[in-house]
């Protein structure tokens, strides 16, 4: 069994009440509460900030020129094409590129960013590929199964949504991932794998209580904001 099917596994109850949670089933049949989407879209925008800053910093830790050009051109497809994408469809949903840019991190969001990049800065490569994975791969494995849904990809609100993550284009990425960490993970002790396989479900975790931060629409308590 390969590593990334190890993880794979590992991970599939919580992937699964991923897949089942309200707010991505709200997404694929239309049910979803607007407001509900407009605070995730925000709260992903500041999210994907940091997630640019992962993919700089597997460039400066990979050690071979294919892998840091790789790395590279995540990062420009995330800061200039993903992030772009994501200002026009929040035009679309009535909010402005001020409201993205003045969006504060809700607890959730931050603790997230934050457990990935210090993960990443305290690791090797491997490390960092690890934590950023399940989002890749995750949200690649939505996106198809709510295409299946009809009409999803057709929605006037949500149908973008379940386009782009359904996309062969995304799927490519998430598929040059699982198979850099099977490369890396070769011949490494299996505690060192199974340390690896904590970050793995570690970030999962933080994927379904991102999906629960936005049905909730989670911030800090007033008194303390």
């Amino acid at each position: 069994m390969s590593f990334s099917q190890r993880l794979h596994d590992k991970a599939q109850p919580i992937w699964e009440a991923s897949h089942n949670h309200p707010f991505v089933q709200g997404i694929g049949d239309g049910s979803l509460n607007l407001e509900k989407f407009k605070f995730f879209m925000k709260q992903d925008y500041v999210y994907l900030i940091d997630y640019a800053r992962l993919f700089a910093l597997a460039s400066m830790k990979a050690t071979s020129l294919e892998h840091m050009s790789m790395f590279a051109k995540m990062l420009d497809a995330t800061l200039n094409v993903e992030m772009d994408l994501h200002r026009q469809y929040a035009a679309k949903l009535g909010i402005s590129n001020g409201e993205l840019e003045d969006t504060q991190p809700a607890p959730m969001a931050l603790a997230y960013s934050s457990y990935m990049l210090s993960v990443s800065e305290r690791g090797s490569l491997i490390d960092l590929v690890t934590a950023i994975l399940p989002c890749a791969w995750s949200y690649y494995e939505i996106g198809k199964k709510l295409a299946e849904i009809p009409g999803a990809m057709e929605h006037e609100f949500y149908g973008e949504w379940v386009t782009m993550y359904q996309s062969e284009e995304f799927g490519e990425i998430a598929d040059w991932l699982i198979k850099l960490i099977d490369q890396l993970a070769e011949g490494l002790p299996d505690n060192e794998l199974t340390r690896l396989e904590e970050i793995f479900l570690h970030t999962s975790r933080f994927e379904y209580m991102f999906w629960e931060m936005s049905y909730n629409e989670e911030t800090w308590p007033a008194h303390v904001r």
